[in-house]
């Protein structure tokens, strides 16, 4: 029996990378999964590509975070077509990299808007529905970059918010038996950072490796590394934990 059997999970920024990455474990582990994606065409082919077993199904909703409204049909989505919400992570996000003197007031609204405000907007239309079943799961990712980043201001801003978001919503949802907490991953190779290799006209194999001098562990992480803490901190067995930013970097923050 998988940890997530007979539960639904809404992954935001669910059709690539991290986020996808996460919803492949979590329905290998018996849930049914709502790919949340700013493109619900990306969405449903990825929701299509995860394995489904007895009783599980999975759907792809487009939705922009960022939109209160939008987030909450979401949710209500989720519910009406799976069945239920017990989990929820806030994975989406985007990057708008630039030293600031450079850096324009879109820039960092819209930084602040997919990360910051996606996960206030998607949190507080599910925990509707995690206090009245008294159980559920919120899961944010953060980033390294939370402890600075040159030409991250806005991006560095927005994850450490999202801890701080996290610690508080730790303390306001415990009692009703949600527990919130966060990942802050180093660096993942994923289309993300592929494009930062190739803004900074570099070959992506040279910039992984040149990412993998710098932790202790001599390689760079991959979504699934993440999928797998993110597998944990969102099951039962994570039960007397909240609160809490859990580190994934190789020990970058280490060294």
């Amino acid at each position: 029996m998988g940890r997530y059997e007979g539960r639904v999970a809404i992954i935001t920024g669910g059709a690539r990378g991290i986020g996808f990455g996460i919803a492949t474990r979590f329905a290998e582990e018996g849930a049914s999964i709502a790919v949340v994606d700013l493109d619900e065409t990306a969405a449903a082919e990825a929701a299509a590509k995860l394995p489904t077993g007895d009783g599980q199904k999975h759907t792809g909703i487009g939705c922009d975070v960022s939109d209160g409204e939008a987030a909450t049909a979401a949710v209500e989505r989720t519910v009406s077509e799976l069945g239920g919400v017990h989990v929820l992570v806030n994975n989406a996000g985007i990057t708008r990299d630039n030293l600031l003197f450079k850096m324009t007031e879109q820039d960092w609204d819209l930084v602040m808007g997919v990360h910051l405000k996606g996960a206030f907007n998607m949190t507080k239309a599910a925990q509707k529905h995690f206090t009245e079943q008294k159980l559920g799961k919120v899961l944010c990712l953060s980033s390294v970059s939370a402890l600075g980043n040159r030409g991250q201001a806005n991006y560095s801003a927005a994850k450490m918010g999202i801890q701080g978001f996290v610690r508080t919503l730790g303390i306001e949802l415990g009692p009703y038996g949600i527990n919130v907490n966060a990942i802050a991953p180093g660096f993942i190779a994923t289309e993300m950072t592929d494009a930062t290799a190739a803004r900074l006209k570099m070959d992506v194999d040279k910039f992984r490796e040149l990412n993998a001098e710098h932790n202790p562990v001599k390689r760079v992480g991959f979504p699934e590394d993440i999928a797998a803490a993110a597998a944990f901190l969102c099951s039962d067995e994570s039960s007397y934990i909240t609160g809490q930013t859990l580190y994934v970097d190789g020990g970058s923050t280490l060294v």
